[in-house]
């Protein structure tokens, strides 16, 4: 008898849950508005997250101590089994692609962003295998990509795959996906801030306070997991940054304006070199980057890998300026010859290269005009980091923040915004450059234009309008008028003799004072929907309703109808 009552308060506990999970916990998300619930799911997803990039970084990390890929002792030593590692990583990546389905061929930045806007983030789990070995053969072979590519993308998959199987609002799994990047972008550089900034500026476009809180704390969630697994480290620290005189700031706003001319080159180089290599076979544009980058390593081993030799070799102690440009060119087609031609893998580490090695030159060649300059070559290299991130990526902020982060030093704060402002006006204005992101989604042939409208009921979950009084009657009901005499303004649904929805509606005729029964048929929507799935519906007639459901079409729990629609539209509430 006493196990019977334990399993019966089991059973009634598990079903308060269900309950809750079903009609509470959704009533809650489906609203456009902070809350607790919402901070705790992105927080537990935000975990999730976090452990697939510190898995990720732990493989890397271990792959580059198997091919000491940080050291090259091997130039010029074509003995060296080294100097073929991204023909090999070129061979692996395209083994991978070819065992995964066409259909989840897409990654990157570019790619999540487009589902963010479109698809409230929902990333097919089907292309995280492909991210998460790809990606991890390209960094270890030493192609030049960047670690942030693969870390928005696998922790994009992974809190929007989270998310789905809790069943969501669609609204919200929109935040738990920007939650799910920030995470990924945090446990990968230990810049916490740079990921809340960076999700902001470039992911979502827009700043809304219900998403602030769930995104800084799954930042916060990334930088604590990567801190108890490597340490709290600022990957640029040692980049000797002192503050510069006022003096000196002429020639800043001259560097300011040369970056912003290198920066526009490089953006129409990369694009114009991505849209020839889609016109041909994957194979081949993977070997040819390998070939690209071997030959590069070859000579200038420094100018591969993400981005870290050559600011090690920038920021080193009067550094030659044959070599400074020897290795920015290499840098620039190593670059180029990666990203444009397939290999998967950010661009953010390879910008922070290049414009390390463009302000270190700046620099030198600045110190034979005014050698009061000289001290102040570290600082060059990070001003110049910071432009050319701001300017490709149409990202200034996001920029500045990251370098403040990684190198620990707030000198580098006034120098670098009066750096980026002249660099990208001459980009942007004079050059017309566009963000990177932006441009490839254009060349992947996916839209990403959505209407103000659009976007604002895209932010509220259809729970959180829908009407719950309503009476459902059945086909046959031979008191339908009676019925809805005295349903007292509930919604009237019936399912006709097909399983089909309908509206039924009663109309007093004024001539004979009759009542006449009228019906038309309605759609119905999953009740994770959006607003925006409703406004898709009703706005070709602009009148009638849809109903809401859960789990099943006959388990309905909602209306909603034209006019309710338009009010929370003319209220602004969206």
């Amino acid at each position: 008898m006493r196990k019977v009552t334990v399993q019966l308060r089991i059973n009634s506990a598990i079903q308060q849950c269900q309950k809750y999970l079903n009609t509470d916990l959704k009533d809650k998300l489906a609203q456009a508005k902070i809350s607790v619930q919402l901070c705790g799911l992105a927080l537990a997803f935000a975990l999730v997250a976090s452990g697939v990039i510190i898995l990720f970084r732990l493989l890397l990390q271990w792959l580059n101590q198997l091919t000491q890929t940080q050291e090259w002792q091997f130039t010029g030593n074509l003995g060296d089994w080294r100097v073929l590692l991204p023909l090999l990583g070129a061979i692996l990546i395209w083994f991978v692609a070819i065992l995964g389905s066409k259909r989840y061929k897409r990654m990157g930045i570019a790619y999540v962003m487009q589902r963010m806007k479109l698809h409230y983030g929902k990333i097919p789990l089907q292309s995280a295998p492909g991210q998460f070995f790809q990606a991890l053969f390209a960094l270890a072979t030493n192609f030049s990509v960047g670690r942030e590519g693969p870390a928005i993308h696998l922790g994009a998959v992974s809190a929007s795959v989270m998310a789905e199987k809790f069943k969501l609002p669609d609204n919200s799994v929109r935040i738990m996906c920007a939650s799910g990047i920030a995470a990924g972008i945090a446990a990968t550089f230990n810049a916490p801030l740079a990921a809340v900034i960076f999700v902001f500026e470039v992911i979502l476009r827009e700043y809304k306070v219900h998403y602030f809180f769930p995104i800084m704390l799954s930042a916060i969630c990334g930088a604590l997991s990567s801190q108890l697994v490597f340490g709290n480290i600022h990957e640029y620290d040692q980049i000797g940054v002192s503050s510069i005189p006022l003096s000196q700031y002429p020639v800043l706003a001259l560097c300011g304006i040369t970056l912003g001319c290198i920066a526009a080159l490089f953006n129409h180089t990369l694009l114009k070199v991505t849209a020839k290599g889609q016109q041909h076979p994957l194979i081949l544009r993977l070997l040819l980057a390998g070939l690209i980058t071997t030959v590069i390593g070859f000579f200038l081993p420094q100018a591969l890998g993400s981005g870290d030799l050559a600011i090690s070799h920038a920021i080193s102690e009067h550094p030659s300026l044959s070599l400074l440009v020897g290795l920015l060119l290499g840098k620039i087609i190593a670059t180029i010859a990666a990203i444009g031609l397939g290999i998967p893998g950010g661009i953010i580490g390879p910008l922070f290269g290049i414009g390390a090695l463009i302000g270190a030159i700046l620099a030198v060649v600045s110190a034979t005009l005014f050698p009061t300059i000289t001290p102040y070559v570290g600082l060059y290299t990070v001003i110049g980091m910071t432009a050319m991130m701001g300017v490709c990526l149409s990202a200034p902020l996001a920029a500045l923040v990251a370098l403040l982060e990684l190198t620990n030093n707030a000198a580098i704060i006034l120098p670098s915004m009066f750096v980026t402002i002249p660099a990208f006006l001459i980009a942007h204005q004079a050059f017309n450059t566009k963000s990177l992101f932006y441009k490839q989604i254009e060349l992947m042939g996916l839209d990403y234009k959505v209407s103000s409208v659009k976007l604002g009921l895209q932010k509220k979950g259809v729970r959180a309008v829908m009407d719950k009084r309503f009476v459902i009657v059945k086909d046959n009901d031979e008191l339908l008028l009676e019925v809805l005499k005295r349903a007292e303004g509930r919604s009237v649904l019936m399912q006709n003799n097909q399983g089909l929805m309908e509206m039924l509606h009663l109309e007093l005729q004024v001539a004979d004072e009759m009542s006449t029964l009228s019906r038309h048929p309605i759609e119905g929507l999953v009740d994770t929907a959006t607003l925006k799935e409703v406004y898709d519906i009703l706005s070709k007639e602009r009148r009638g309703e849809v109903f809401i459901y859960q789990d099943r079409r006959e388990n309905v729990v909602g209306v909603i109808s034209w006019v309710m629609l338009q009010k929370e539209i003319n209220l602004g509430q969206i």
